[in-house]
């Protein structure tokens, strides 16, 4: 009776053919690596077809043309339109419409095809599908408000008076821009992505989305003008589109508020509750996402 080989491994890969996979097994770090770049690309329709592309890119092209003109009346009048800051602020409607296109691309369609059991045989874990996917959509969105930011700087480095000491000036204004912009997609990307693993119909999860950002947001507006200055100030943790300008106001008031009289409102002195509460809220929706995949997997 022939002695079964310990060292043997557990399973064989075989490809369409049926012969043997001799090659190497790149193992857990290579999977999620892969599924990450895959995700990333996919968000803005690299590698698919030309209708993937459309609505990604248009959105791409608004918040560019935003930035270029930005930096052509800086450049030619001296007017500085809105800060780096002020950038992620305005085109925040774009934001939500971007999270409500990409985020079901990247979760609906892989609920909806079945392919799970396959991305959640080995060595690829569950929780790994599902954090690839949100660090993609976070990195998407981040390029999304970032990539025009550094474009008006660029602009602004080569047209302004002063030096090297006026362009190491223009960079410490771009720093905080760009943490703001990081703000915006964390806490955008896990919110949408969470929306958007719920359901495998992506016309659904991309209405769920632009309901949860947008219907919030009356609420917020509702609690501002109520006759308590606490709750006034506490109104923006109704909408996550408040939430984080709450946060952004606390942290970079002098990036936001850049007119007399701005600064009244949210978030008064509650600076660090909205920055508590959005921390609670992230890890919320992660830990909700994680369960999410785990009953999936069990169903």
């Amino acid at each position: 009776m022939p002695t079964p080989e310990t060292n043997a491994p557990a399973g064989v890969i075989h490809d369409i053919g049926y012969q043997r996979y001799t090659g190497p097994r790149l193992g857990r770090r290579y999977v999620v690596g892969s599924l990450y770049v895959h995700a990333l690309r996919t968000a803005f329709g690299l590698g698919r077809s030309a209708k993937a592309k459309i609505f990604p890119w248009l959105i791409v092209g608004i918040v560019t043309l935003v930035a270029v003109i930005a930096a052509g009346v800086r450049a030619q009048l001296g007017e500085v339109l809105f800060t780096y800051a002020q950038f992620a602020d305005g085109l925040s409607w774009l934001v939500i419409f971007f999270v409500a296109i990409v985020a079901p691309e990247l979760v609906s369609r892989d609920l909806r095809s079945g392919v799970l059991p396959l991305y959640f045989s080995r060595p690829l874990r569950r929780g790994d599908y599902a954090l690839a996917k949100l660090v993609a959509l976070v990195t998407a969105v981040w390029l999304l408000l970032g990539g025009p930011q550094l474009l008006m700087f660029l602009g602004a480095a080569f047209t302004i008076d002063g030096g090297a000491g006026a362009v190491w000036d223009e960079f410490l204004d771009l720093v905080p821009g760009l943490l703001y912009a990081g703000m915006w997609a964390v806490l955008f990307g896990v919110v949408g992505l969470l929306v958007a693993s719920l359901t495998g119909k992506r016309a659904f999860a991309a209405g769920g989305i632009v309901a949860v950002f947008l219907m919030t947001t009356p609420v917020a507006g509702v609690l501002s003008v109520m006759p308590s200055q606490a709750v006034n100030e506490l109104a923006g943790i109704a909408a996550p589109s408040t939430l984080v300008q709450g946060i952004g106001i606390w942290l970079f008031r002098d990036q936001l508020i850049t007119f007399d009289g701005g600064a009244a409102g949210m978030p008064g002195d509650f600076g660090p509750v909205y920055a508590l509460f959005a921390v609670a809220l992230v890890t919320a929706c992660v830990l909700l996402l994680l369960a999410r995949y785990r009953k999936v997997a069990a169903s």
